[in-house]
Parts: C-alpha cells; structure tokens; sequence
C-alpha cells in the first residue's frame, strides 16, 4: 500500500527538455527551484496523487544493475540529498539524450526529493522525476474600475501529470522500489520513458504476484464476468468470497488448482483466460501461473472484496458463506425484488 499523504517535498529542480531529433534546445537552469508555501503544496500533489494505486517496478539492466545511468544518479542522491541539483542535470542531459523520435514533445523536467513516503507501513524517503508535455489554456478574470476583463494563459493543468516516476529509497541491490507513470503516448515513441530513459522491468515476487492476481480477479468478477453471462449479485460475491478464501487458505498459488477449485466452470475459466491475456497486457506486468502466495499481499488485497449486497438505501447484506441459503425472487403482489435467507440461529 503506498501512502502520501504526509508526504513533503524538501527540494525540487526544474530544467527544460527539448526533442533532441528534432534540434530542439535543453536549457538547464541555474540552481533549485524556490518556491513559496501554496506552490510546494500545490506541486506536491501534482506529482504524486496519480501515484497511490500505482504498480512497482524496478530499475533493471542487460548485463550490469551499475551501468544503468538512472539507478546510479538516484543512488548517488540518496547518498547526499544536498547534491540533487547537480545530479538533476545529468538526469536531464540523459533524457534528451533519449528523447530522438520526433514524436516525442519537448517539456519541463523536474526532479523533487520528498520526506515521509510510506509504503507497506514503512516511511521511506523517495525522488520524484516528472515531465509535464501538454499545456493548457486558462481564462484569468480580472475587476477593472466597475467591469471586468478575462486574459487568457497557456499553463499546466496539474490535474494531470503526463510523466512520472518516483523511486522509495529501500531495496537498492535489487534495483529499487519504483512507480512510474505515462499518460501521454500510445505509440513507439512511449518506451523511451520507460524502456530508453528509465530502463525499468516490473517487480517480479510473491508479494507483486499475489497483489495483481487477487487484482485480477476482482476485476474479472466485478467487470468483466456480468457482461458475459448472466449472473446473479450473490453468485458474483460468492465467487469473490472463493477467491479470496483460496488466497487466504493456501500457501502456494497454482493455475489448474485455482481454475478448477474457484471458478469451476470451462466456459468461465476461458474467459478468465483471456481477461487475464488483457490485463497483463493493458498494464505490462507479467502474472505466472505458479509462486508462493504472499499473506502481507492478501491481508492487503482482501479489503477490495466486497462481499456487501446492497438493496436500495434500506439494507446491506453480507454474504461471507454458502450461497445456497440465500434466495431471491419477485413478489406477484407488487412487483418489488426479495430476497430470502435461510439460518439457524441469530446473534
């Protein structure tokens, strides 16, 4: 779980990147960038609200975790934080550096330590590297003696962050713990954030592995499952129910075992194959069909399935067993929906 909350920036540099393809300049400023209060607050959100549901990654490289440029700046900032702006420089050279396919948008690049990160209930300290491409236009309006008048200004919508990253300062020699973000393109010009600039492959353990599956099948059941066949609210959270009861119960993640045990029916298990074909795609991360189940995972992940069914504004109904003594219906009276449960005693 990744909480910002609390999270403050201490230092921040701001340097312009241009398309070094296209010949267009980097322009490398003069020192940190100083800043007043509401503007620390207002850029502090801006970098990282888009980053508290965000997957980990790890710096990684082909033959040597030391020659990747990226994980050498950072771990040098880390060292002596005092020394980011100098660091910022040679980040910013190493993009433009990157940035040669001429679709590529020229933008501000900027480089923020932040204090107080906390990520499964460890606080950390962490860098942030964002890139801000697209501007928007906003009207100012102005009193002028008894009328008004309304300017218009090109400017950043910090409602979205086109780039971004933000490495956590723990688990170094495997590369770091890391997020990152792309908004901006769909193309082949979009793996030079990731690929060519940052050089980072998912985090590929047990914690990640239990987090995205029990992710997976959360959205396959909520999403997915009810626009291919026809299936009742009650079948649907006790499905969920058997999910997070296979994660809870077993100590080993297996793919027969799992189809055959939860979902049960050929027809479903090959949708859920397919599902899965999407959602590793759409989101680039790899899911095995076999690892150890991580129980700080699925404490973690087992609150995002609800087993709550709601009727109207009156009643919640939680459905935590067999399904079987729940029942619905339609009253011939009046039309209305019930539902009717079976149970032997109360407390």
């Amino acid at each position: 779980m990744i909480q910002l909350s609390q999270s403050t920036m201490s230092s921040v540099a701001v340097h312009a990147i241009g398309n070094k393809g296209n010949d267009e300049p980097l322009v490398i400023s003069k020192g940190l960038l100083k800043i007043d209060e509401n503007v620390q607050i207002l850029l502090t959100d801006y970098f990282l609200t888009p980053f508290k549901k965000s997957i980990f990654s790890t710096f990684t490289h082909s033959s040597d975790l030391q020659l990747n440029e990226m994980f050498t700046f950072v771990s040098k900032i880390f060292a002596d934080p005092e020394s980011i702006y100098l660091h910022s420089i040679s980040i910013a050279k190493h993009l433009y550096d990157q940035s040669t396919h001429p679709n590529i948008k020229p933008g501000e690049l900027y480089v923020a330590y932040f204090d107080g990160c906390m990520i499964e209930n460890e606080t950390l300290d962490a860098i942030g590297i964002f890139k801000s491409e697209n501007k928007d236009t906003f009207l100012k309006v102005l009193p002028t003696n008894e009328n008004y008048q309304i300017n218009s200004e090109i400017g950043i919508n910090t409602n979205k962050l086109d780039k971004g990253c933000l490495i956590f300062n723990t688990e170094k020699e495997k590369g770091y713990k890391l997020c990152v973000i792309d908004q901006t393109n769909k193309g082949d010009e979009a793996q030079y954030w990731k690929n060519d600039f940052l050089q980072i492959i998912p985090r590929n353990d047990s914690y990640h592995y239990t987090e995205n599956y029990m992710d997976l099948c959360k959205n396959f059941v909520t999403e997915k499952l009810p626009n291919e066949f026809e299936i009742s609210k009650t079948e649907q959270i006790d499905l969920l129910n058997r999910s997070a009861n296979f994660f809870k119960n077993k100590e080993t993640f297996d793919w027969n075992e799992f189809s055959s045990e939860v979902i049960q029916q050929p027809e479903i298990i090959e949708t859920f194959k397919d599902f899965k074909k999407e959602y590793t795609t759409e989101r680039q991360i790899p899911l095995v069909d076999a690892f150890d189940i991580s129980e700080t995972a699925v404490k973690k992940q087992v609150k995002i399935f609800k087993s709550v069914l709601k009727l109207d504004k009156n009643f919640h109904i939680y459905i935590h067993g067999n399904k079987d003594l729940i029942e619905s219906g339609i009253d011939p009276a009046n039309g209305m929906k019930y539902y009717k449960i079976f149970y032997k005693e109360e407390s």
